[in-house]
């Protein structure tokens, strides 16, 4: 996050917004300016990727399934705009930890230990350690003793368009997006690869959230993607994970998608139209 810090720093925030005695490196400073960036950051990837794939990939019929909600868009919204800047308190803590030096993540290339490939392998590892953080937390989420209070305001919206993605409960948000901060504290991390992946994590939530359940027939029952994740919202305890299934199979939750087996909401919309 420092780079974006710095980028601020350089071309807004020095010149134009902090007096010229206020030193970029105080903390108060850091810790300010990350609260705003990462506030815009979110905002700007929610918003502009979740309207692009709610008007151009988003099957809009699924809105006459008997399960969607009166002004659930505007509701999806709402929540999600009233959330994200409790969720960004402790996600700057994190970030300005980062910004600080305390994580792994690095500047060069010649840094990683293994060069390009390093850099190639941390992606993977990145995107499979991340799907089992959030798998587990995501499970213990349902657990009778958090569901209510954390994660149940998230499962309101049982055929979600993408704008349900970011509506979470505040806990809820941070606690699933706790792998992708942990990971750089773990391992090295090429800093314009985590700025890349922090990007992808939050177009791919929005994502599974699109109601477009089209994954090659090689990969359906290896990508968690939206006929999997709608299960999620319609059956509960079921394909807890992020962008694979393999948590799901380990942990015996893995249910193969309605949506292939002539099952989901678009064949059950289907079905009201031929009665």
């Amino acid at each position: 996050m420092d780079l974006v810090l710095d980028a601020a720093d350089w071309h807004v925030l020095t010149p134009y917004v902090y007096p010229a005695g206020w030193p970029e490196g105080e903390p108060c400073r850091q810790l300010l300016s990350l609260f705003v960036i990462t506030n815009l950051g979110a905002l700007t990837l929610y918003l502009l990727f979740g309207t692009l794939s709610y008007y151009f990939i988003f099957d809009h019929e699924l809105k006459k399934h008997p399960q969607f909600l009166e002004n659930q868009v505007r509701r999806e919204i709402a929540y999600a705009l009233r959330s994200l800047p409790w969720i960004s308190v402790p996600t700057v803590a994190l970030f300005f930890a980062e910004v600080r030096g305390y994580s792994k993540l690095y500047d060069n290339i010649e840094d990683s230990p293994y060069g390009w490939s390093g850099v190639f392998l941390s992606m993977l590892s990145f995107l499979f350690f991340t799907d089992m953080g959030i798998y587990w937390i995501h499970r213990g989420l349902h657990h009778k003793l958090l569901y209510k209070r954390f994660h149940k305001p998230h499962h309101l919206w049982k055929i979600a368009t993408p704008f349900a993605s970011h509506a979470f409960h505040p806990v809820d948000g941070f606690m699933q997006s706790l792998p992708y901060h942990i990971y750089p504290f773990l391992f090295p991390l090429h800093k314009v690869t985590y700025l890349g992946l922090y990007i992808f994590v939050n177009v791919w939530t929005i994502s599974i959230h699109d109601g477009d359940y089209r994954v090659p027939r090689l990969l359906r029952h290896v990508i968690n993607g939206s006929a999997h994740h709608t299960d999620h919202h319609l059956y509960f305890d079921y394909n807890y994970g992020q962008y694979f299934t393999l948590w799901d199979k380990i942990g015996g939750s893995y249910k193969s998608p309605t949506a292939f087996e002539g099952k989901g909401p678009h064949d059950y919309l289907r079905k009201l139209r031929e009665k």
